[in-house]
């Protein structure tokens, strides 16, 4: 069936009533506001009131024209006003319908819409930093670039801890530059990422003749649990002098992200 204007909702609606606690009195207040004394049906001892003589309105103010008595039943049923709740039609909803703030868990994908990649962190070096010959040596990154959640130990441990209710798939990234006291010393490096104390993904770098200096670079997605942690490591074996983490053009470094919906 065709219709001019609005399609007519398909759900019922229900009149409501309002009892009053009834005193000496002439006023009282309505649940709801209405404009006129025909917009109720009022009740006084089950006795039905003439709108036009004995009460009138006033948005939620109702007066009447006799005082009531303590020992009175009153109530009334709102007729031009009808609670209920209409469901929209499918696709008849815009954005200019929506107000306030809606919870993701409200939405399609409530898992994944509108969050993001966090927990996030990053952290460097200030300085080079001498190291053992020959020997994984854990990086002092003491500068946090990004730390999100406050879970990266940049003074003591320099490493990062998976918070609470933050488990998942994490992508992790880093870089090792490595560099000898002298020219062309650099026989063998690697920048690596460990896991709760283990290496799992490296960069290497190595060559016969030697060379100056490396930068050993890495990435990888990673299952992380809550308490997990990283930590960034670096090697290198020199043919004569001192080796030392660079920090030359920001070149030592490590972070990671949780990825949002893996």
């Amino acid at each position: 069936m065709s219709y001019v204007g609005n399609t007519p909702a398909d759900k019922f609606l229900t009149l409501e009533k309002q009892s009053f606690s009834v005193s000496a009195t002439t006023g009282y207040t309505l649940s709801h506001s209405v404009s006129s004394p025909q917009d109720i049906a009022l009740f006084i001892n089950n006795v039905r009131q003439n709108p036009n003589s004995s009460y009138t309105v006033s948005g939620t103010a109702l007066t009447l024209s006799s005082a009531t008595s303590s020992g009175d039943t009153m109530y009334c049923v709102f007729l031009g006003k009808a609670i209920g709740t209409v469901a929209p039609a499918v696709g008849s909803v815009t954005n200019t319908m929506l107000a306030g703030s809606i919870a993701t868990s409200k939405l399609a994908d409530g898992s994944t819409f509108g969050q993001t990649n966090t927990p996030a962190f990053q952290a460097s070096i200030t300085s080079d930093i001498a190291i053992s010959d020959n020997t994984a040596t854990k990086v002092a990154a003491n500068i946090e670039d990004l730390d999100t959640n406050g879970a990266y130990d940049n003074s003591s441990n320099y490493r990062f801890t998976v918070p609470s209710g933050h488990g998942g798939k994490y992508y992790c990234y880093g870089a090792v530059t490595l560099k000898g006291s002298s020219g062309n010393t650099v026989v063998a490096a690697q920048g690596v990422l460990y896991k709760n104390g283990s290496a799992v993904r490296g960069g290497v770098h190595s060559g016969d003749g030697g060379f100056d200096r490396t930068t050993c670079n890495f990435a990888a997605i990673l299952t992380l649990d809550v308490g997990d942690y990283l930590e960034l490591y670096g090697y290198c074996n020199v043919s004569t002098g001192t080796a030392k983490f660079l920090t030359f053009n920001g070149g030592t470094y490590f972070g990671a992200y949780k990825i949002i919906g893996a």
